[in-house]
């Protein structure tokens, strides 16, 4: 397995191979023909930033049998999805945080993230596995109560796309056999998500060829896809863990405004 991350350090953005704890430096372009330049920084002297810089997030909702079960909603006959746009992005070691005009409930979402790698358009299930070029860690972020505010309408986008609500990284790790990871969710050291992603209702090739069918997946695009049981919300000051073998942990904190209500009171 390889795993690459992007960075900032001494002001300037670049992207490597991360190993046991050192970044050897690549340029180029991370997805076509990277070229190692033998300089190295330690993980510890930099910012750990999105591991891509996505053009677009898609999140895949009623993707496991367990939840689909559970919630009694019927398999799918094609994967069903939204879009985060870009602005919710967030790296590793970020703070989630909760829309000052929204005072309901923030859930998190574990997930495995497909990180396409060349542009994929209307491929079969040989071609869309090409084009996968890893995998990472999500945590799709979910204002609650804007799924369903209003009746008419139901809000996926808005909901999901919030300042910090897209959260992904820390690396991209090559090489892997999705079929035989596990998604673990921790909060504030509790576990509350643990399922196989084995229990797919579309595994990741199948994801990629469907949605290549419709819309063109670029290199650095990120597809979450969808999560399993032990969804549930967040409150501020929490630490937020998802963690992939594999892959690696996503660590983040959760502030919802109300530790600065406390401070603002006279």
């Amino acid at each position: 397995m390889t795993y690459w991350i992007r960075f900032k350090h001494a002001g300037r953005e670049a992207f490597g191979t991360l190993d046991q704890g050192m970044i050897d430096i690549h340029d180029g372009d991370m997805f076509d023909a990277p070229v190692a330049t033998g300089r190295r920084v330690a993980l510890d002297d930099v910012e750990v930033m999105t591991p891509t810089q996505a053009s677009k997030m898609i999140g895949l909702w009623n993707n496991y049998h367990a939840l689909a079960e559970k919630l009694g909603q019927a398999i799918p006959a094609e994967p069903l999805y939204f879009v985060k746009t870009a602005n919710s992005y967030l790296a590793h070691g970020g703070t989630i945080r909760k829309p000052p005009s929204y005072t309901g409930k923030v859930a998190y979402e574990g997930e495995l993230g497909i990180i396409i790698g060349k542009a994929c358009r209307n491929a079969d299930a040989e071609q869309a596995a090409a084009a996968i070029f890893g995998y990472t860690c999500v945590n799709d972020v979910t204002a609650l109560e804007i799924l369903t505010r209003d009746a008419t309408f139901a809000q996926w986008v808005r909901a999901k796309s919030c300042d910090t609500f897209g959260v992904f990284g820390p690396v991209i790790s090559t090489g892997l056999d999705p079929q035989k990871l596990i998604v673990r969710t921790v909060l504030n050291g509790k576990e509350r998500q643990n399922y196989p992603c084995s229990d797919m209702i579309f595994n990741p090739a199948q994801i990629v060829s469907m949605i290549s069918r419709e819309m063109t997946l670029l290199p650095g695009d990120v597809i979450a896809c969808g999560t399993s049981l032990g969804v549930g919300p967040m409150r501020g000051g929490c630490t937020i863990e998802i963690a992939i073998d594999g892959i690696g942990e996503l660590r983040n904190t959760f502030e919802d405004g109300s530790e600065n209500k406390v401070e603002n009171q006279p």
